[in-house]
């Protein structure tokens, strides 16, 4: 048994039917999702941040920006939000996509952004691309697109819960369906997949960030999809450690 197989089986041996058991079973990963979720894309975020607002709701002698202040509240709302989603076992369909990503991104979107129309809970509505390959589906195409996606994934198997998650994540980020936070939105409802298929969830780790990219190319690029599924299963290996060891989080203090 190899060290996937074992988080997997460390994870299957709670009891999760309710929120309260998932939050049990995730007690100390939403700080951990959050802190390295955020950094990816804002090294401004900070896991002593991370950690006063979902543990205190503020925080103290804060120096940094407003909107890195925002995304860290923003995170904490987006993790309840999923809770209350696991409980009423909510499809993961276009309106449970769109109020995720307004939770994660309420009170963000720049001046520009705004003055072109773009609102958070919405889909774009000019273009916007992603990575090397500058992937990003036209704006009238998303609707369409994002349907086409979701539909594929109403009946996943447990045992494909992991290659259902990276097939989602590679399509969500290629169709880059909104003007921003698409890796926040896309992560955090990756994660929601797992846990509804039984499946542990997965921080992507900040310091892996050029390996995350590259597996998301490969698909933009080419359509392989094996890159991100071998990277997903090493991130649930070395969450599993972060979560139960606290390796990788209090250095970061």
């Amino acid at each position: 048994m190899d060290n996937y197989e074992r988080a997997l089986e460390f994870w299957r041996r709670k009891i999760i039917g309710t929120d309260g058991e998932l939050a049990e079973a995730l007690d100390g990963f939403g700080i951990a999702f959050a802190y390295h979720s955020g950094k990816i894309e804002n090294d401004s975020v900070t896991y002593r941040d991370v950690r006063e607002i979902f543990e205190r709701g503020g925080v103290t002698a804060y120096t940094g920006g407003l909107r890195t202040l925002l995304e860290i509240r923003n995170a904490k709302e987006a993790h309840e939000m999923l809770l209350r989603a696991f409980r009423a076992k909510r499809p993961l369909d276009e309106a449970f996509i769109k109020e995720l990503h307004f939770c994660l991104t309420q009170n963000t979107y720049d001046a520009r952004r705004r003055q072109l129309g773009e609102r958070p809970g919405e889909y774009k509505r000019h273009d916007y691309v992603t990575g090397r390959e500058e992937a990003g589906a036209a704006p009238e195409d998303v609707t369409d697109e994002m349907g086409e996606l979701l539909e594929e994934l109403r009946d996943v198997a447990a045992e494909h819960a992991l290659t259902a998650a990276a097939y989602f994540h590679a399509k969500f980020e290629n169709i880059h369906p909104f003007a921003d936070g698409n890796g926040r939105a896309g992560r955090a409802a990756m994660n929601y997949l797992l846990v509804l298929h039984g499946h542990p969830p997965v921080i992507v780790h900040e310091e892996d960030r050029e390996e995350y990219y590259a597996a998301l190319e490969a698909w933009d690029a080419r359509q392989e999809l094996a890159p991100l599924c071998g990277f997903l299963r090493r991130q649930t290996e070395k969450t599993c450690l972060s979560i139960v060891d606290g390796t990788n989080i209090e250095r970061n203090l």
